[in-house]
């Protein structure tokens, strides 16, 4: 399936097995955190790399549930195969049984009954991880299981799939898109996955329609482009403040629209229209108005060809919409500059961010933040130019997860200048 490197924290019999095959294995120090590293792979890979992380029974088990959980907040895919009880003591009290309690916290659980069933439990697991929405998948190893021969093993790659949206209502939400007098895009992290950057920035130019993110769709649209409004969060921009309270209509392309404590809370007057994947999204949080349920590059696709056809390839004039961005992102900007330059003492966080920002290769380099007030710090300030260059959140997360996102960044892309803002 791809996986060549087990993030990993002793007891696991997997472990051993899996050097001896020639896959890389990492042994942490803790294993949230090695849940963390495994998170970031698949993130900064758009899914294609399957993060995967091996951990002991019982006390293992119970404290990777925080990066468990991380992942299934925010739709990562992660393979997590827990060593368990044997299974005559699995269900004995007060024995950690893993199937049981992470169910809540996964995409799918499945314990190991027999070695022959390896190849079975193994594609349905690498099925889910690779379909719909993604989520952490668990699959649980018990400990007597190892000990067992498989006879006739056979296994081969799982599929991956990909749906696009109604046909009859691409229409009807481009026809509304292209009508708005203030729309708005919201990107969430689909566009990532479905890596459809080029469709979203196309979409973007062709109307003339300026771009807000997600925290976890930061990056998805180059930020240093005079459409860009930045991402939202607790913290934002005053671009995107002003653009988002006057819009009539926002377009959430790849995104949940979920509300949470870190995220940004959706005004009340504009027409939603709601293009996610998953189905259960819809209506969840904000009333949509419209809706396309499918892949966001598919989606993207679709909407382009519709509003192509319209405008004759011919994209609008952006100058006025992109005047006023820069004119409002000046004013924000005069007004924070005091604290991105300050000579303070104790040292200004705004000023580490800032300088920061003016010394690295922003373009080569993946930012993460850990959780609080360095999330909150650095979302506005930080203009990430490339897609998957920085690794956001915002629905539960612990403190410390940083440092985990930033070494899983580096291992999925070595060549990368991978930083961890945190305080």
């Amino acid at each position: 399936e791809g996986v060549e490197t087990l993030i990993c924290y002793p007891v696991n019999h997997l472990i051993e097995a899996a050097a001896r095959a020639d896959i890389r294995t990492i042994v942490v120090r803790q294993e949230r955190i090695g849940l963390h590293m495994a998170d970031a792979m698949s993130r900064v890979s758009s899914g294609k790399t399957i993060g995967a992380f091996a951990m002991q029974m019982g006390p293992g088990a119970e404290n990777a549930m925080g990066g468990v959980a991380q992942a299934f907040g925010d739709s990562v895919p992660i393979l997590v195969m827990p060593m368990g009880y044997t299974r005559g003591q699995a269900h004995v009290t007060p024995n950690f049984n893993s199937s049981l309690n992470f169910k809540h916290i996964t995409k799918q659980t499945e314990p190991i009954t027999s070695a022959n069933e390896i190849p079975n439990v193994m594609r349905r697991a690498f099925t889910q991880l690779r379909n719909g929405r993604p989520g952490p998948v668990l699959v649980e190893i018990p400990a007597d299981l190892f000990g067992e021969e498989v006879e006739n093993f056979s296994y081969k790659p799982t599929l991956s799939t990909r749906s696009g949206p109604d046909p009859e209502e691409v229409g009807t939400v481009a026809d509304v898109l292209m009508s708005a007098k203030n729309p708005v895009i919201y990107v969430g992290q689909g566009v990532h996955y479905a890596e459809a950057w080029p469709q979203l920035k196309r979409l973007a130019e062709l109307l003339a329609i300026p771009v807000m993110s997600s925290l976890g769709g930061k990056s998805a649209f180059p930020e240093d482009h005079p459409l860009s409004l930045g991402s939202a969060g607790v913290a934002m921009s005053l671009p995107l403040h002003e653009f988002l309270h006057k819009a009539d209509v926002v377009f959430g392309i790849g995104c949940s629209f979920t509300e949470t404590s870190f995220g940004v809370t959706m005004p009340k007057g504009p027409k939603i229209i709601h293009c996610t994947l998953e189905p259960t999204d819809l209506n969840k949080d904000v009333e949509a108005d419209y809706a396309l349920i499918g892949d966001a590059a598919l989606t993207l696709d679709a909407v382009l060809e519709h509003v192509e056809k319209k405008l004759d390839g011919k994209p609008r004039d952006h100058n006025s919409v992109s005047q006023e961005i820069a004119s409002l992102r000046e004013k924000w900007l005069a007004k924070w500059m005091p604290k991105l330059t300050s000579d303070q003492s104790p040292l200004c966080p705004y000023r580490v961010i800032w300088d920061l920002a003016n010394t690295v290769d922003v373009a080569n380099t993946i930012v993460t933040h850990d959780a609080g007030s360095p999330r909150d710090q650095t979302t506005p300030f930080w203009t990430s130019t490339t897609p998957l260059s920085y690794i956001g959140w915002g629905k539960t997360t612990q403190l410390g997860s940083g440092l985990g996102f930033a070494m899983g960044a580096k291992l999925a892309q070595p060549d990368k200048l991978c930083i961890n803002i945190w305080g």
